[in-house]
């Protein structure tokens, strides 16, 4: 009998995936996301050709109370950053030398501040505002400001917030819609009138900011005040002196998303970023004004269910907060979540957005560009070593679903990330099929012990076969396929580290699988 010829050639395919550069996507629908996004993306920064663990945080100084206002004072020739704790302020320049100032009070730690020529203004709400400066002879000065105002209606104790803008101090006062400013323009002393805005805010609510809003890119006459409400009304004013009338003109009254806090701008290119229930929305995109130029920051459309999510039940919290981190190519936006606190961070080169975890962040400040942020006891140094102050970096992506090319049913037999590492680190990787998600936690994952090589032990011995944990060769990016047992139409790649002592890029997953009939 003639023996049947069979077909033994290899069906397994390859594809390589991109690591999963845009970024996260709290947007599209699970079945419509693009390959390149990821569904999580914690503590992974998406960059341009790879994904990377973020820096760890070390302890810079320690105060003994909860650290609720950091402020930078910054002149071209003296420098200080200075903590606000305790009912305290703190001179914490130097980590090795962290003093009290004398004599200086808070009823209130959370401060807002403000740097007009070479004062420092401090203002809660409840104490009388405070200023600080250097004197000629290179001494240290805390004190109750010198603003003084002969209108009946004038409690400098309400005062809660400040901006620059055309020159002069703005005072935001709490709970109304008057903000204060100087008699004569760059004034940082001296007599304050008042500016009443309820009788053209629509909308009512109180005055939470006044923001500074750069239309043509730079100082200028296009330069216009904004004025934002409680209420998400924004009053645009051009000119620079309230007094006259030929020179102060409302350009508009708009309406957007309601803003978050005392804290809810943030200036960036000069254009002019708002903390708002609805994300982190620029104005140029919020206010339809003719010469509105388009935004230099993607604004949050994309994690915009994580956004509502967490304002849903956090808004009302302390530590809403957004600064921009040069030194790392990235903006934070610090959101308080429960008892907790995590980041959304976009890089501002490409738009992509990812998330920090287990950062316990009252507030945040660029010293020296340098990020510093405040948490229950003392002060920390960001962007330092890679490890939490010693606690362990847990690092989760889940990359968007993919058909990797075929619509067909399909057996994911291995996986090969390409990654590179500072030293040796051990890795938690596996596919979700279908729109299913699997819990996978970490077993022994740090240094070489309890892993074992392919091929040495059955892979049916292991404890855990859906994840594997390996070592990369150091400062090398490292290429090995991984067994892989997952069958479906559609995989997520889950790519899960826990380091304190590693910088981690991830460029890309080779991926084979086999397709077609005979699967099963």
């Amino acid at each position: 009998m003639q023996q049947r010829q069979q077909n033994r050639a290899n069906r397994s395919q390859n594809i390589t995936l991109p690591a999963p550069v845009g970024g996260l996507n709290v947007r599209d629908s699970l079945d419509f996301m693009e390959a390149a996004d990821a569904i999580v993306m914690d503590n992974y920064i998406p960059g341009e050709t790879k994904v990377y663990l973020r820096r760890g945080f070390a302890r810079y100084a320690a105060i003994g109370s909860p650290v609720e206002t950091l402020a930078a004072y910054d002149t071209p020739a003296i420098k200080r950053l200075i903590a606000v704790a305790g009912g305290k302020a703190w001179n914490i320049s130097s980590k090795d030398e962290v003093l009290p100032y004398e004599n200086v009070q808070f009823t209130a730690n959370v401060c807002q501040t403000v740097q007009y020529k070479d004062r420092l203004f401090f203002l809660n709400g409840s104490d009388m505002p405070k200023v600080f400066y250097v004197s000629e002879d290179r001494q240290d000065v805390f004190e109750d400001w010198s603003f003084t105002s002969e209108n009946e209606n004038f409690l400098p104790q309400k005062l809660i917030a400040a901006k620059v803008s055309k020159e002069r101090l703005w005072f935001v006062e709490k709970g109304s819609l008057r903000v204060w400013y100087p008699a004569e323009a760059g004034n940082i002393a001296g007599e304050l009138q008042v500016f009443d805005l309820s009788a053209v805010a629509k909308s009512g609510g109180q005055l939470m900011a006044v923001a500074n809003w750069t239309q043509d890119g730079g100082q200028g006459i296009d330069d216009l005040t904004v004025f934002i409400t409680s209420k998400g009304e924004c009053l645009v004013y051009a000119g620079s002196n309230p007094n006259n009338a030929s020179d102060w003109v409302l350009k508009g009254s708009y309406m957007m998303s309601k803003p978050i806090g005392y804290k809810c701008t943030l200036q960036y290119q000069g254009d002019v970023i708002i903390i708002s229930e609805d994300g982190y929305i620029p104005l140029s995109k919020a206010l339809p004004l003719d010469k509105a130029n388009a935004s230099q920051v993607a604004f949050s459309d994309k994690i915009r269910g994580l956004v509502l999510e967490r304002t849903q039940d956090n808004k009302s919290k302390e530590g809403w907060q957004g600064l921009i981190y040069g030194r790392g190519g990235y903006a934070i936006f610090n959101v308080p979540v429960a008892q907790q606190f995590e980041q959304h961070v976009i890089n501002i080169n490409t738009g992509a957005w990812c998330r920090f975890t287990n950062i316990r962040s009252f507030c945040w400040v660029i010293f020296e560009d340098r990020a510093y942020f405040g948490s229950d006891e003392a002060v920390f140094l960001f962007d330092e070593g890679y490890s939490d102050a010693g606690v362990h970096i847990l690092g989760e992506v889940k990359q968007a679903f993919s058909d990797l090319g075929s619509p067909n049913l399909k057996k994911i037999q291995m996986l090969n990330p390409r990654t590179k590492s500072s030293m040796r680190y051990s890795l938690v990787i596996y596919t979700d099929m279908d729109f299913a998600e699997q819990s996978v936690d970490y077993r022994e994952n740090i240094g070489s012990s309890g892993m074992t090589k392919w091929n040495v032990a059955p892979w049916s011995s292991l404890a855990n076969q859906i994840g594997t944990k390996w070592a990369t060769l150091k400062g090398k990016i490292r290429s090995q396929w991984i067994a892989n047992s997952a069958t479906g139409f559609k995989a997520s790649v889950v790519f899960k580290t826990k380091t304190r002592g590693n910088l981690i890029e991830w460029f890309d997953t080779g991926i084979r699988y086999e397709q077609g009939s005979g699967i099963f």
